[in-house]
């Protein structure tokens, strides 16, 4: 048909007919389920978003960049030099009145679960917002230890060392100016529920090495019109563009933030730290004693939370986006809402997927391998014996091999070899330390640990 209309164009005759045709075509095709049209290209303008602070935020101050990761030093009058750090804790605001002591809500009802789950979900990006914003007001390359913990009531939030000092009123302006956007399509309005669910289409199979674009092999369709559901690409493409699109939801932290100054060698540093790692090896939301009366109220308060969770999106291969109509990004089959595997839904995290433990790349200043030889000299100096560098058979030297090395070993012998080193590393350090206790050394062969 469009052969046959550019034919017509050349040969001088109206070509009113010609379009109209083409036009009919290319709408049965989209119809019958293909994207775009056949002449290629996009349909829709590129999306694009102001890069504008908001109207509701206050402004940052701008300070000249400085090639350093220390803050400047004092004086005192006996001399002594001190280079004072900051300890800094951010908390998210309020979503209703808590008892005092418990960190449940006075009243459930009234307690904006759906806040706090939204606000748990993107915590981290308003941390790495926060970063950003401290490194660009402070001047310099601001280097930090921070832990993300819970708060009573179940929220996280974040106790922060940060390396050289700032005056107080500036980290909390720089607090109330953080803020983070989260540009995704409205879940205001559930479409799908129950048993009245999307339907997954399976694409036609492709041949012997073929595969779908982005992993996708179907769609999914509203069971009653049998319409395709707007793809994720579509639907952020409905939010508009310029500023006349809203996000989500955007987090903020709330009022309350403690700066604390530290000096190094201190009683209050040593308690800091314990701040930093109490919560290395506990969850968000550990086990409470069922048979506590207060503890029953917060596991209350904890399922809750868990359930303004469950249908909330997490990411934006979620399967919750089928509650809202929308197919979740590199839709698979089997995807139902409210089961969603993701980190985030676990009760132990409540909403949280981060990292806990985040350092700066300069914060110790030294490199793995440096790290490396410190733990190797703790373990010299815990045994008591001399560091003999030059005869040390365990000092290894990395260099990367090319994939295409013909010397180059299989990785599943890499992973054996390396295996049975670190067995015969530990069994040395064993055998060592029962020496200097004056202990029987034990036997820690193959055949004795296998029986």
């Amino acid at each position: 048909m469009q052969a046959k209309r550019d034919e017509a164009e050349r040969d001088g005759e109206d070509t009113l007919d010609w379009d109209e045709a083409i036009a009919g075509i290319d709408a049965e095709i989209n119809a019958a389920g293909m994207r775009g049209n056949v002449l290629g290209g996009r349909t829709v303008p590129n999306r694009s978003r102001s890069t504008r602070r908001r109207q509701d935020a206050p402004d940052l101050p701008k300070r000249a960049k400085q090639d350093t990761t220390l803050r400047r030093t004092f004086i005192a009058p006996d001399g002594r030099v001190y280079r004072p750090s900051l300890f800094v804790t951010l908390t998210l605001p309020s979503y209703g009145k808590i008892r005092s002591g418990l960190g449940v809500p006075v009243d459930p009802s009234t307690y904006d679960y759906a806040a706090a789950a939204r606000d748990a979900l993107h915590f981290s990006k308003l941390v790495d917002r926060f970063v950003q914003n401290l490194r660009r007001v402070a001047g310099y390359d601001v280097q930090y230890f921070a832990t993300v913990e819970p708060q009573k009531r179940l929220a996280p939030h974040l106790h922060m060392a940060i390396r050289g000092t700032m005056p107080r009123a500036e980290i909390k302006a720089i607090a109330a100016a953080t803020y983070h956007q989260v540009w995704w399509p409205s879940v205001d309005e559930v479409r799908f529920d129950g048993d009245h669910l999307p339907v997954w289409s399976q694409w036609a199979d492709l041949g012997d090495g073929e595969t779908y674009p982005d992993g996708q092999s179907g769609d999914y369709l509203d069971p009653a019109t049998e319409e395709l559901l707007p793809t994720w690409d579509e639907a952020l493409d409905q939010l508009g563009t310029g500023e006349t699109a809203e996000p989500l939801h955007v987090v903020r932290f709330g009022p309350q933030v403690d700066v604390q100054g530290i000096v190094a060698g201190s009683p209050d540093a040593h308690k800091r730290i314990g701040y930093l790692t109490k919560y290395l090896t506990k969850n968000l939301g550990d086990p409470l004693d069922p048979d506590d009366q207060d503890n029953q109220a917060r596991r209350d308060h904890a399922v809750r939370m868990v359930e303004a969770l469950r249908y909330e999106p997490c990411s934006p291969t979620c399967p919750n986006w089928l509650r809202y109509s929308i197919q979740p990004k590199g839709a698979k089959a089997g995807m139902l809402p409210g089961r969603c595997k993701g980190k985030a839904r676990k009760a132990e995290h409540l909403g949280y997927a981060g990292r806990r433990v985040l350092v700066s790349r300069k914060w110790s200043n030294k490199t793995l391998r440096e790290h490396k030889q410190d733990c190797r000299a703790w373990v010299l100096d815990m045994l008591g014996l001399p560091d003999e560098t030059v005869t040390d058979p365990h000092r290894y030297v990395w260099r990367s091999v090319s994939s295409k090395d013909p010397n180059r070993t299989p990785l599943a012998k890499r992973l054996l070899r390396e295996v049975a080193n670190r067995r015969r590393t530990r069994a040395r350090l064993i055998e060592l330390q029962a020496r200097a206790d004056g202990q029987p050394v034990p036997d820690l062969s193959a055949t004795s640990l296998a029986a």
